[in-house]
């Protein structure tokens, strides 16, 4: 019943996914907060290893536990203040008990994931296609943001995603948009890989420097096993367009200094979205200019 009236009602289906985007975009506050830390101590317990020494004792710390708290007061967050946006609006951007000021990036991750989910939403509909590019999407999400802020794409997020993009077709009819032929998401997969660690080890060859991570070649391969060969070229263009023109700004600018690492995985997500969203429409107008007039 209730599938059937949102596959009836565009405008209902829209409404229900934004306020499913802004759940979601609470919840990846917490996995772009906390992945990180997660790694740094799994690290921390590699290296006590190999140095022969017990790691210490530590409480549980995963996506789950222990529960949100202010990280000034502690003070646990109650569910009426963990409502995604309202409740920062509400308590003005400060923590209930201390006052302490909580960042303006939480309401604009929820936001953000709730504007892009209704997006999805309206451009696909109702379905399987809607379901599978609105994974890609918060995925993407959490990843650029975690990028952003650490210059890590951890291989928990990324493989995951390559292994669902290449799943997708064996458990999905292709056709549509999602999930892509098999073929072209094996071959998408390995060319995305191969791509980028070719540039990587050729840049390395010619200057002695590394000039991006590993996690970009797995964000890309991810980004081929969803999207299909095709748009990797596409992909690869506009990150690195984009990427350029902010980074010579920045310099111009005088906010970053020439050699500072700047973070390719962010750009990467944001052309993968757009190709997700407009990818054979673009691919189309371009070839067709080359087309038979």
């Amino acid at each position: 019943m209730i599938a059937a009236t949102l596959q009836e009602s565009a405008p209902l289906f829209v409404g229900v996914v934004f306020l499913l985007g802004l759940l979601v975009g609470s919840f990846l506050n917490v996995v772009i907060h906390r992945v990180p830390v997660m790694l740094e101590r799994g690290w921390r317990r590699e290296c006590l290893a190999l140095d022969g020494k017990e790691p210490p004792a530590e409480p549980p710390y995963d996506l789950i536990r222990p529960r949100s708290a202010c990280p000034g007061c502690k003070a646990p967050i109650t569910a009426l203040q963990n409502i995604p946006v309202l409740s920062w609006l509400v308590l003005r951007g400060r923590c209930a008990s201390c006052r302490r000021s909580i960042g303006w990036r939480y309401p604009v991750v929820e936001l953000a994931t709730a504007l892009l989910s209704a997006v999805v939403a309206w451009k696909f509909g109702f379905g399987t296609t809607a379901a599978a590019a609105l994974v890609l999407t918060w995925f993407l999400i959490a990843l650029a943001v975690i990028d952003i802020d650490t210059q890590l794409l951890p291989d928990s997020m990324t493989l995951p995603l390559l292994w669902i993009g290449l799943l997708l077709p064996l458990l999905l009819s292709a056709g549509g948009r999602l999930p892509v032929d098999l073929r072209d998401a094996v071959i998408g997969a390995a060319a995305g890989y191969l791509s980028l660690w070719s540039v990587y080890h050729l840049f390395r060859l010619l200057t002695g420097k590394e000039g991006m991570g590993y996690g970009d070649f797995k964000l890309l391969a991810a980004l081929g096993a969803w999207l299909g060969w095709q748009m990797l070229l596409p992909i690869i263009i506009g990150a690195a367009g984009v990427g350029a023109v902010v980074g010579l700004t920045s310099i111009v600018l005088g906010r970053r200094g020439k050699g500072v690492p700047m973070a390719f995985g962010p750009y990467l997500a944001a052309a993968g979205w757009l190709m997700l969203m407009l990818g054979p429409q673009l691919v189309g107008r371009y070839l067709a200019l080359y087309g038979p007039g």
